[in-house]
């Protein structure tokens, strides 16, 4: 038996039932479980029985006085609800939830300097989220603070009771980017870029299409869903292939594999994969330089907020690797091809607000990675670099204002450099190998900023912490496909004071190039070996690239043994080069301090 005119069992409509399930914490989505039914049945049967949750305040005051900023939490015990009442235009954004491994706290930034952008041009601003530690859900950054889970039921839950007249989901990274077409499906006047160009960003598919359309490289891929699609994919496109779910936080499970049986083991252990959820299969592209691209976009304009060469190489998760602003290394046509092409992007994706695009530049050919349509966790530090806050621009483009109007027309290309590095927490993982890969395992950044690379790059691993050391010996231990590169950074190491160490293959290679080295035994031949000098705090820094797809049990003991000893370990070659940089000027230069004020003055 059926209600008239709908597909829901009479027996699902008892309202005492649910009322009570939802008194005591259930989710539409868990009773739809019990029930066998779905999410949105049961919304559709509580928009019915007319139950929806109330809001209780949070008194920020403890009742001493009046509290002009507190914050409100659901509840179903039928009290009276507590939220104050506004006539204000609203515009409702939704944050990055819980702060975790692979979710930065720089999106947290954005949802920040949006409410405050938006608080300028008249608008009442309702924060969502439910990170106690974070700057949003200070009581007073928004005007009015939500303590709820980033869920497609609470937020709709929130919009039913507030009818904000917008609704940003592009500034807490993708667990709101997640929610957005739900949100417009059920009405919901979600602002900035449209919903359907989220979509067309995301889908593999209809993003190919696009790519091709406007006459962009892209490196191989495909998709799948299922083992057998994975290996035929990879077939088509060749060893060693990039692999990750879709619509992830952070590259949760992406994986470089190298062949067949890797493949089928990571598809049927590491994802989930499903028709609503493939799997991306891309050709890796090995040593090739990645750059990230932060833009603004009005619908009609599109401006460059900065090109960012990564310091380690493609492969790396991007909120992993080091980069610097402006690219040191790119060549003038390839930055230009850059620019035009993430222009024609925004364009084609009528982007309003920010984009950030990744690309990879291989031979000097430029691919397009990925564009993700909302801001990304580099917009805090390309905002410093600049000196141009892109977030508050962002929020009022979304509100319909123009990049004319707010008066950044063109690229800002500073004088100074300016160095991303990142904070892991590998120390509070005992035993975890510091190796990084396309998943992204950083908790936060620093920044270095000088007119020097060297120096700035060196400001950010003081930050970053363990800092380069000034004299001691260097450990260097290389891949065979790095050993003839190494010989250059190994002879500058020496000539600024360093004593080289290394095993035998990377030893061979240096002495053959005249290069003075100390041979060391490995760590399975005898002793004196390098864990018993770092042991000993007799090594200063290790270069240690890994010897191939899975990593050697030494290589990870003697990663692991550095990290606890706070000695410095550079794993990919670009930072050994970007280190010996560093040392050279730390050497050979005055280290400065200067505010972000003074940088931009000039």
């Amino acid at each position: 038996m059926f209600m008239e005119g709908d597909k829901t069992p009479i027996s699902l409509v008892r309202g005492d039932i649910l009322e009570k399930a939802k008194s005591l914490g259930f989710s539409d989505r868990q009773i739809a479980a019990a029930w066998n039914t779905t999410e949105k049945d049961i919304r559709n049967i509580r928009e019915k029985l007319k139950l929806h949750p109330s809001y209780r305040l949070v008194d920020t005051c403890a009742a001493e006085f009046e509290a002009y900023t507190p914050y409100y939490y659901s509840t179903y015990d039928n009290s009276v609800d507590e939220v104050r009442p506004s006539t204000k235009k609203k515009i409702m954004i939704l944050g990055g939830g819980p702060n975790r491994i692979g979710q930065g706290i720089e999106f947290d930034y954005c949802c920040v300097h949006a409410a405050f952008a938006l608080r300028e041009i008249g608008y009442e601003t309702l924060m969502v989220n439910s990170n106690p530690e974070t700057v949003s859900t200070d009581y007073d950054t928004s005007d009015k603070l939500f303590f709820e889970p980033l869920t497609l039921e609470d937020v709709l839950n929130i919009c039913h009771h507030e009818k904000p007249d917008g609704v940003i989901v592009q500034f807490g990274g993708q667990t709101p980017l997640n929610l957005a077409a739900g949100l417009k499906a059920n009405g919901v006047p979600i602002i900035g870029t449209s919903v359907e160009s989220i979509e067309r960003a995301e889908d593999r598919k209809l993003f190919q299409v696009m790519l091709n359309e406007l006459g962009l490289n892209q490196p191989p891929n495909g998709t799948a869903t299922n083992e057998d699609e994975a290996v035929d994919a990879a077939a088509k496109i060749g060893y060693p292939v990039l692999v990750r779910p879709s619509f992830v936080l952070g590259g949760r499970a992406m994986q470089i594999v190298y062949s067949d049986d890797e493949l089928r083991y990571y598809m049927r252990n590491a994802v989930a994969a499903s028709p609503e959820r493939p799997v991306l299969v891309d050709r890796f592209l090995d040593d090739a330089t990645e750059v990230d691209v932060d833009c603004l976009a009005d619908g009609t304009d599109a401006v460059i907020g900065a090109i960012m060469e990564h310091i380690e190489q493609a492969g790396v998760h991007s909120g992993d690797s080091a980069c610097v602003i402006p690219a040191p290394t790119l060549s003038e046509k390839v930055k230009t091809e850059i620019r035009a092409a993430t222009i024609k992007m925004a364009k084609a994706l009528d982007v309003r607000g920010l984009m950030n695009v990744q690309f990879a530049v291989k031979d000097e050919i430029v691919y397009v990675l990925e564009v993700n349509p909302r801001a990304s966790r580099t917009v805090p530090f390309v905002s410093k670099a600049i000196g141009q806050p892109l977030a508050k621009i962002a929020a009022k483009l979304m509100t319909g204002m123009k990049l004319k109007d707010l008066g950044f027309t063109k690229e800002i290309i500073p004088t100074h450099y300016s160095l991303k590095e990142a904070v892991f927490p590998f120390a509070k993982f005992h035993g975890t190998d510091i190796l990084l890969g396309p998943e992204m395992k950083s908790t936060g950044e620093v920044m270095g900023i000088d007119d020097d690379f060297g120096l700035a790059y060196a400001k950010s691993q003081m930050a970053a912490m363990p800092p380069l050391p000034l004299s001691g010996n260097i450990f260097i231990s290389v891949r065979d496909q790095d050993k003839h590169a190494i010989v250059k950074v190994a002879r500058g190491l020496i000539e600024l004071g360093f004593v080289v160490y290394s095993t035998a293959g990377t030893a061979t290679a240096l002495e053959a190039a005249g290069v003075p080295v100390v041979r060391l035994f490995k760590l399975a031949e005898g002793r004196p070996n390098v864990l018993d000098m770092l042991k000993n705090d007799q090594i200063a820094l290790i270069i240690n690239t890994p010897s191939g797809p899975v990593a050697r049990q030494d290589e990870v003991r003697i990663r692991t043994t550095a990290l606890y000893q706070r000695v410095p370990v550079m794993t990919t070659f670009a930072a050994a080069q970007a280190t010996l940089r560093a040392l050279r000027s730390l050497k050979t230069k005055t280290l400065g301090v200067k505010s972000l004020q003074e940088y931009h003055s000039r």
